[in-house]
Protein backbone atom coordinates (compact mmCIF):
# COMPACT_ATOMS: atom_id res chain seq x y z
CA UNK A 1 0.00 0.00 0.00
CA UNK A 2 1.37 3.36 -0.92
CA UNK A 3 1.13 6.60 1.37
CA UNK A 4 -1.46 8.93 0.17
CA UNK A 5 -3.02 12.58 0.95
CA UNK A 6 -4.83 12.36 4.28
CA UNK A 7 -2.56 8.98 5.14
CA UNK A 8 -1.18 9.33 8.97
CA UNK A 9 3.13 8.81 8.92
CA UNK A 10 3.68 5.24 9.90
CA UNK A 11 5.40 4.21 12.70
CA UNK A 12 9.45 3.81 12.25
CA UNK A 13 12.76 4.40 13.54
CA UNK A 14 15.20 6.66 11.58
CA UNK A 15 18.77 7.27 12.37
CA UNK A 16 20.52 10.99 12.56
CA UNK A 17 24.16 11.21 13.25
CA UNK A 18 24.57 13.93 15.98
CA UNK A 19 28.04 14.95 17.67
CA UNK A 20 27.57 11.56 20.02
CA UNK A 21 26.93 9.31 17.18
CA UNK A 22 23.85 8.41 15.42
CA UNK A 23 20.70 8.31 17.22
CA UNK A 24 17.41 7.60 16.57
CA UNK A 25 14.48 9.30 15.68
CA UNK A 26 10.97 8.08 15.71
CA UNK A 27 9.16 9.14 13.69
CA UNK A 28 5.49 9.79 15.44
CA UNK A 29 7.99 12.28 18.01
CA UNK A 30 9.20 13.74 14.69
CA UNK A 31 6.54 14.82 13.20
CA UNK A 32 3.91 15.87 16.00
CA UNK A 33 2.78 18.78 16.34
CA UNK A 34 5.01 20.13 13.18
CA UNK A 35 5.30 21.46 9.41
CA UNK A 36 7.73 19.69 7.84
CA UNK A 37 8.67 19.03 4.49
CA UNK A 38 10.03 15.41 3.93
CA UNK A 39 11.85 14.88 0.80
CA UNK A 40 13.28 11.11 -0.12
CA UNK A 41 15.77 9.93 -2.93
CA UNK A 42 17.68 7.07 -4.03
CA UNK A 43 21.36 7.40 -2.67
CA UNK A 44 23.53 9.89 -0.91
CA UNK A 45 26.54 10.69 -3.66
CA UNK A 46 24.32 10.00 -6.44
CA UNK A 47 24.36 12.40 -9.23
CA UNK A 48 20.77 13.48 -9.56
CA UNK A 49 20.45 13.44 -5.83
CA UNK A 50 23.63 15.84 -5.39
CA UNK A 51 23.20 18.08 -8.06
CA UNK A 52 19.78 18.83 -8.09
CA UNK A 53 17.55 17.10 -5.28
CA UNK A 54 19.25 17.97 -2.22
CA UNK A 55 20.72 20.79 -3.51
CA UNK A 56 17.37 22.69 -3.69
CA UNK A 57 16.39 22.19 -0.64
CA UNK A 58 19.64 23.73 1.05
CA UNK A 59 19.32 27.33 -1.34
CA UNK A 60 15.39 27.31 -0.42
CA UNK A 61 15.27 26.34 2.90
CA UNK A 62 14.70 29.84 4.24
CA UNK A 63 12.39 30.86 2.03
CA UNK A 64 10.15 27.42 3.27
CA UNK A 65 10.66 28.11 7.02
CA UNK A 66 9.55 31.45 6.24
CA UNK A 67 6.20 30.35 4.97
CA UNK A 68 5.92 28.41 8.48
CA UNK A 69 7.66 25.32 7.70
CA UNK A 70 9.14 23.99 11.03
CA UNK A 71 11.54 21.42 9.64
CA UNK A 72 12.89 20.11 6.33
CA UNK A 73 13.73 16.36 6.09
CA UNK A 74 15.80 14.65 3.94
CA UNK A 75 15.72 10.53 3.78
CA UNK A 76 17.32 8.19 2.03
CA UNK A 77 17.93 4.43 2.98
CA UNK A 78 21.56 5.26 3.47
CA UNK A 79 23.18 4.76 7.19
CA UNK A 80 23.35 7.73 9.66
CA UNK A 81 26.88 8.37 9.02
CA UNK A 82 26.54 8.08 5.27
CA UNK A 83 23.78 10.71 5.45
CA UNK A 84 25.62 12.97 7.90
CA UNK A 85 28.92 12.88 5.50
CA UNK A 86 26.76 13.52 2.32
CA UNK A 87 25.13 16.28 4.41
CA UNK A 88 28.03 17.85 5.58
CA UNK A 89 29.84 17.54 2.32
CA UNK A 90 26.50 19.41 0.54
CA UNK A 91 26.78 22.05 3.73
CA UNK A 92 22.86 21.54 4.51
CA UNK A 93 23.84 21.52 8.20
CA UNK A 94 21.45 23.61 9.98
CA UNK A 95 19.01 23.86 7.14
CA UNK A 96 18.03 20.23 6.23
CA UNK A 97 17.76 17.00 8.48
CA UNK A 98 19.57 14.19 7.05
CA UNK A 99 18.05 11.08 7.81
CA UNK A 100 18.71 7.32 7.49
CA UNK A 101 16.42 4.36 7.27
CA UNK A 102 19.72 2.01 6.90
CA UNK A 103 17.03 -0.74 6.26
CA UNK A 104 14.19 0.97 4.70
CA UNK A 105 11.58 0.20 7.36
CA UNK A 106 10.12 3.50 6.57
CA UNK A 107 10.22 3.71 3.06
CA UNK A 108 8.81 -0.21 2.69
CA UNK A 109 6.02 0.89 5.43
CA UNK A 110 5.18 4.29 2.93
CA UNK A 111 5.35 2.00 0.08
CA UNK A 112 7.82 4.07 -1.89
CA UNK A 113 10.48 1.82 -2.56
CA UNK A 114 11.84 -0.20 -5.18
CA UNK A 115 14.67 -2.60 -6.41
CA UNK A 116 17.59 -1.33 -7.37
CA UNK A 117 19.59 -4.62 -7.23
CA UNK A 118 19.61 -4.47 -11.32
CA UNK A 119 22.34 -1.56 -10.53
CA UNK A 120 24.15 -3.00 -7.14
CA UNK A 121 22.03 -0.57 -4.48
CA UNK A 122 19.16 -3.07 -3.02
CA UNK A 123 16.08 -1.96 -1.92
CA UNK A 124 16.16 2.11 -2.04
CA UNK A 125 13.54 4.46 -1.88
CA UNK A 126 11.50 6.04 -4.77
CA UNK A 127 12.28 10.28 -5.14
CA UNK A 128 9.03 12.56 -3.62
CA UNK A 129 8.40 15.25 -0.94
CA UNK A 130 6.00 15.97 0.98
CA UNK A 131 4.65 18.55 2.99
CA UNK A 132 3.41 16.51 6.62
CA UNK A 133 1.21 18.39 9.30
CA UNK A 134 1.28 16.77 12.68
CA UNK A 135 1.62 13.48 11.46
CA UNK A 136 -0.77 13.60 8.40
CA UNK A 137 0.68 14.25 5.15
CA UNK A 138 -1.00 16.98 3.41
CA UNK A 139 0.91 17.01 -0.11
CA UNK A 140 3.02 13.79 -1.50
CA UNK A 141 4.81 14.85 -5.46
CA UNK A 142 6.23 11.62 -6.68
CA UNK A 143 8.67 11.93 -9.40
CA UNK A 144 7.84 10.45 -12.61
CA UNK A 145 11.58 10.28 -13.85
CA UNK A 146 13.93 8.76 -11.48
CA UNK A 147 16.84 11.16 -13.26
CA UNK A 148 15.20 14.49 -12.53
CA UNK A 149 14.46 16.42 -9.18
CA UNK A 150 11.55 18.56 -10.72
CA UNK A 151 8.29 17.46 -9.48
CA UNK A 152 9.81 16.59 -6.05
CA UNK A 153 12.03 19.50 -5.69
CA UNK A 154 12.03 22.63 -3.85
CA UNK A 155 10.12 24.92 -6.00
CA UNK A 156 6.72 22.81 -6.31
CA UNK A 157 7.23 22.37 -2.61
CA UNK A 158 7.90 25.97 -1.98
CA UNK A 159 4.11 26.51 -4.41
CA UNK A 160 2.72 24.25 -1.87
CA UNK A 161 3.70 25.15 1.52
Amino acid sequence: MTINVGDTIPEATLMQLTEKGPAPVKTVDFFKGRKVVLFALPGAFTPTCSNQHLPGFVQKADDLKAKGVDEIACLSVNDAFVMGAWGKAQGAEGKVTMLGDGNAEFTKKLGLDFDGSGFGMGTRSLRYSMLVEDGVVKTINKEPNPGEAKVSGADTMLAQV
